[in-house]
């Protein structure tokens, strides 16, 4: 009964454990142009993975998900800065593309209608040199008529 306990608290505590925040901002660029931007910030020692990883053997890539398409028009594709590393990465044996401590994520859209919010869901993926976080998918909902 104790061991099943204390199994319980460090599954909570791993589990539990987010080490990664997200925010989202928008700024206006034209007529119904905006663009939208989504920042990591990412606890020393941890990483999340690359957008753009060449195959899907390794380690679940960053991905944003848009709910309302018929709303919106992504133009070009969506862009990631921050402190990126390609490495040889020896947990999953294959070279990766790490993003630390912050990474931000920009794409442009043009909107349809503007009173109805951009909604979708990121998801991602989160290591230490240890051990990775199962994936998850966190919803976002932004609000352009607030946009500068």
């Amino acid at each position: 009964m104790q061991l099943q306990f204390i199994i319980f608290g460090l599954c909570s505590l791993l589990f539990g454990k987010n080490p990664v925040s997200w925010t989202t901002t928008s700024e206006k660029l034209g007529t119904n142009e905006y663009k939208l931007v989504f920042t990591a910030t990412i606890e020393d020692g941890w990483n999340i993975y690359s957008q753009y990883l060449k195959g899907d053997d390794g380690p679940v890539k960053t991905s944003f998900t848009y709910e309302n398409e018929s709303n919106i028009e992504l133009i070009g594709n969506n862009e990631e800065t921050g402190d990126i590393r390609k490495i040889k990465d020896e947990m999953f044996g294959m070279e990766l593309i790490k993003i630390k401590h912050k990474g931000v994520f920009t794409q442009i859209i043009k909107i349809k209608d503007i009173n109805k919010p951009v909604t979708g869901a990121i998801e991602f993926m989160c290591c230490n040199e240890v051990q990775c976080l199962p994936p998850k998918s966190i919803p976002f909902s932004i609000n352009l008529s607030t946009a500068k």
